[in-house]
């Protein structure tokens, strides 16, 4: 993807006036991930997540957006990066081709990077320093290969009740329980993809394939069902008809 560039804030501060016909690009011709490993990870990701906030959200469900153009300085075009996956609340529930902080003055609540041997130095270093200084509240890595990553998931969480003078000093924890406070959701590892778990009864989010194969299986138990619930009555129907030859009303 495009190279991060740091913001610098201070240069950003004393500029009065901001042009008014700026492009901000949507795409840069890069694809959406390296390989289609990461590819599947973003999708299923970008999958678990719509469907289960737009459950328990409703008509307030947050935006997830997947490889768009995050552009966090207004009047900057080259200020700009694409998370993986993003999640941003209280905004409206509408097709974004970017994002522009400044129109809805929020912040992406969290971010997930599909991270490889060759993004380390960008995702472990810059895009963290990033996030941290534009308050991003958690942000996680995900190295599907296990190429840098040992435990594969590594997530990190913005300390609370900061002091105003540092919300824009480097302040991650390394988050130690594998839960995401923003999502309400436990994260795990299996093969190359994300797992997550709802914390209030533990379930399993399932990916568009285990919905299809659930739905599969429910359909062939009710079919199952009905099926021997067609033979019963027919078996009924042959003792009802037995009682009659001897004259006995059932």
């Amino acid at each position: 993807m495009t190279p991060i560039i740091a913001p610098d804030l201070e240069s950003i501060q004393q500029i009065q006036e901001i042009p008014k016909e700026i492009f901000y690009p949507s795409e840069d011709g890069e694809p959406l991930a390296e390989t289609s490993v990461h590819a599947d990870a973003i999708i299923a990701t970008v999958a678990v997540l719509r469907n289960y906030l737009a459950e328990k959200f409703a008509e307030r469900s947050p935006v997830v957006l997947a490889d768009q153009f995050l552009y966090y300085a207004q009047g900057f075009s080259r200020l700009r990066v694409a998370p993986d996956v993003m999640v941003i609340f209280d905004i409206p529930q509408q097709p974004y081709d970017n994002y522009k902080i400044w129109e809805t003055g929020k912040v992406p609540s969290i971010i997930l990077e599909m991270t490889s041997a060759s993004t380390q130095a960008h995702d472990q270093a810059k895009k963290r320093e990033l996030y941290e200084s534009i308050g991003v509240q958690e942000y996680w890595l995900f190295d599907p290969k296990g190429e840098w990553i040992t435990e594969k998931l590594r997530g990190y969480r913005r300390q609370a009740n900061l002091p105003e003078n540092e919300e824009a000093s480097l302040v991650y924890d390394a988050i130690a329980d594998g839960l995401s406070q923003v999502l309400g959701l436990r994260l795990e590892v299996e093969d190359s993809l994300i797992n997550f778990y709802r914390q209030d009864n533990g379930e399993k989010l399932l990916i568009p394939s285990e919905l299809f194969a659930a739905l599969q299986e429910q359909t062939q138990r009710a079919e199952s069902a009905e099926e021997r619930a067609r033979l019963a009555e027919l078996e009924a129907q042959k003792l009802r008809d037995r009682l009659a030859t001897l004259g006995i009303e059932a």
